[in-house]
């Protein structure tokens, strides 16, 4: 029969320490505290001390952990003791009934997930991805607009067709861009739920075999919008007009148009905090501008060759060092975003920045015989074909060269530089026509 533990007093309790081995070095030490068979409390070498119960469920040996002490007094110890022995005896095991009862409460937990929830916490994993702070707060409005008026306060394991429907049918007709963004955000919320464990049925908020037997396609019921261009004949006119124009913001809209740049390339964002071109980016011995990936659409590192005029231009703004932006704004920092809007409104023109692009590559396309990647390469236009993707790592940097001169040519003379020659063309066959 084992022997029976002497029943120690709360003054006595506090007095227990751990014990010092035969090396002198402190060990983790049980002592039996009586009042109830297995009772003890551990007292670590830090000083840390804790109720364990010892004892035997069913064929297994436990230590039933009880809590801290002082946090939980001797008297309450010897309680929680005498309930779990009294569990055992009526064939509990109260360490899995502890167990059942903590997963019973994170399954109540996950089931009240909200959309709302989901939504932010999602939009906090996946901010780390994005190359623009903007993308996070594209996300987060678009989502507080159109999506939790409707599902933000309901739990994303009840989330079916008809709350998503609800949030869809007013804007998929009128605001159709917007109405598949904010689908596609839903569906990812929605997928990262299921992956978690929040929800389990089918994901409502998926287009393919699922949505595209509800809504009309996107692409047929709005033809994607554009940004109002400049038309081709009336460029080398325009030019004239800003030519004849002072102020660094003529010459950035000079630059980004002889280069069929981005705005944000040119003259940065200053929205968040992104500088546009540097002196340092310009080899004026190869008449190369290089920009960095980080202000790329596409992410990558991206060379432009520099025309005459071009390199004329950067000669005539006032010089600084490295690392000073060349089209500065009126204090000599970032410009702000209208910058260049502001310019154009000036000169009554009904047109964007961004569309010179659009006028670079319908000039292109219509007036000269470049192949189509010449120009897909120069607007530094991202494509998975595999030719193309060929073409883009040579840059085909001399036949963009050749391509930008004659843009040149035609933006400021409005035809194409005489070279003296006489343009061949061959058929398949090998016979010049």
């Amino acid at each position: 029969m084992p022997k029976k533990a002497k029943e120690l007093s709360a003054t006595e309790v506090r007095r227990l320490s751990c014990s010092v081995g035969k090396d002198g070095q402190p060990y983790n030490t049980l002592h039996p505290v009586g009042g109830v068979s297995g009772l003890t409390l551990q007292v670590t070498p830090s000083g840390a001390r804790t109720w364990l119960l010892r004892t035997m469920v069913g064929a297994k040996r436990r230590s039933i952990g009880l809590g801290g002490f002082p946090d939980v007094s001797l008297a309450e110890a010897r309680r929680k003791a005498q309930e779990y022995k009294d569990k055992i005896a009526a064939g509990i095991d109260p360490v899995e009934e502890k167990r059942a009862a903590r997963r019973a409460l994170i399954a109540a937990q996950m089931s009240t997930v909200t959309f709302a929830d989901a939504m932010r916490d999602y939009i906090e994993m996946k901010s780390k991805e994005f190359r623009n702070p903007r993308q996070r707060q594209q996300w987060e409005n678009s989502l507080n607009t159109y999506a939790v008026p409707h599902i933000g306060k309901v739990p994303v394991r009840e989330i079916e067709l008809p709350h998503i429907k609800a949030v869809l049918d007013p804007i998929w007709e009128t605001k159709t861009e917007t109405a598949n963004r904010v689908r596609a955000r839903m569906e990812n919320i929605l997928g990262w739920c299921a992956v978690h464990g929040y929800r389990s049925n089918e994901n409502p908020a998926k287009w393919q075999g699922y949505l595209d037997e509800v809504y009309a396609s996107p692409e047929k019921i709005k033809k994607k919008g554009h940004h109002n261009a400049l038309s081709v004949d009336a460029m080398p006119d325009f030019m004239k007009a800003l030519k004849k124009r002072t102020g660094t913001a003529s010459r950035a809209l000079e630059f980004l148009i002889l280069t069929a740049s981005r705005t944000n390339e040119v003259i940065g964002d200053k929205r968040i905090g992104k500088a546009g071109i540097t002196w340092q980016e310009i080899d004026f011995n190869k008449k190369v501008w290089t920009v960095p990936a980080d202000r790329m659409k596409s992410g990558k590192l991206h060379r432009v060759p520099l025309t005459d005029a071009a390199i004329d231009l950067l000669k005539g703004m006032k010089p600084g060092e490295p690392d000073a932006l060349v089209f500065p704004g009126p204090k000599g920092d970032i410009p702000s975003n209208n910058f260049l809007s502001a310019l154009l409104k000036r000169m009554e023109q009904p047109v964007t920045a961004h569309g010179f692009r659009s006028t670079f590559k319908d000039w292109a396309r219509e007036h000269t015989a470049y192949a189509d990647e010449v120009s897909e390469l120069a607007l530094a236009h991202v494509n998975s074909d595999a030719t193309r993707a060929a073409y883009a790592r040579s840059e085909l940097i001399d036949k963009r060269r050749l391509l930008m001169g004659d843009w040149e040519q035609y933006c400021y003379h409005g035809k194409a530089k005489d070279n003296g020659t006489v343009e061949k063309v061959v058929n398949i066959g090998g016979a010049r026509a």
